[in-house]
């Protein structure tokens, strides 16, 4: 009897350690919103959020504007909504290709607007006062053909960062025609083309930057 009361207290005691271990294991979530605050909680995060092991317990990536589900790094995420980028290409231009290149390269997030109909062409000339491709916009900055000097130097001062920071899964989204195709009315008349209006400049910032030694202002 002694040996079994033993035995029963070894195994009572083993229990309780273990339920020790499972409290003290239970993850905690690193939940980061939207906005960037990070709050933390011993719920899961939502079903089909994506989760990446970090400090111990797990952190949410939330939703941005890339497509294939994967969202940006909250820094990258934040220069892009500040300073927004796209190009505008044509067919069979090969310093369109260049400049669409250059940004893939660096891991810029932008969108494309095509040229292909006079109506494109039309908004074009009313968005940029020409007819030059490709055309670049970075935020409120306008900038008329491709030059690699000084398109760098314009990420640079923007803030985007020298080398990609993009997830592996993250995709831009697709490339769209500047005025979009619109369906005849009902009555059979003609229907207006929704035109691109260029967006707005964003507030110019105190000083430039550190890292911005060319001095440009957004």
């Amino acid at each position: 009897m002694f040996e079994l009361r033993r035995l029963t207290v070894t195994s009572l005691l083993a229990l309780a350690t273990l339920g020790s271990f499972a409290v003290q294991a239970q993850p905690v979530y690193r939940i980061v919103g939207p906005d960037g605050r990070v709050t933390f909680s011993d719920r899961p995060p939502p079903e089909g959020a994506q989760r990446s092991q970090r400090g111990g317990g797990f952190e949410t990536a939330a939703p941005g504007g890339a497509s294939g589900g994967s969202a940006l790094p909250f820094e990258l995420r934040n220069v892009a909504s500040r300073y927004p980028v796209t190009i505008y290409t044509g067919a069979n231009c090969a310093p369109c290709s260049s400049g669409r290149s250059l940004l893939a390269s660096r891991g810029i997030p932008f969108s494309e607007r095509t040229i292909s109909t006079q109506e494109d062409i039309d908004a074009l000339q009313r968005l940029s006062g020409g007819g030059t491709l490709p055309f670049l916009t970075i935020g409120g900055q306008q900038l008329r053909g491709y030059s690699e000097i000084a398109w760098t130097q314009f990420l640079d001062a923007a803030g985007y960062p020298k080398t990609s920071q993009l997830p592996s899964g993250y995709r831009n989204p697709a490339a769209a025609p500047l005025v979009a195709a619109q369906r005849p009315p009902a009555d059979g008349g003609t229907a207006a083309p929704q035109q691109a209006e260029a967006p707005p400049a964003p507030a110019a910032p105190e000083g430039p930057p550190p890292s911005n030694p060319t001095g440009i202002r957004f």
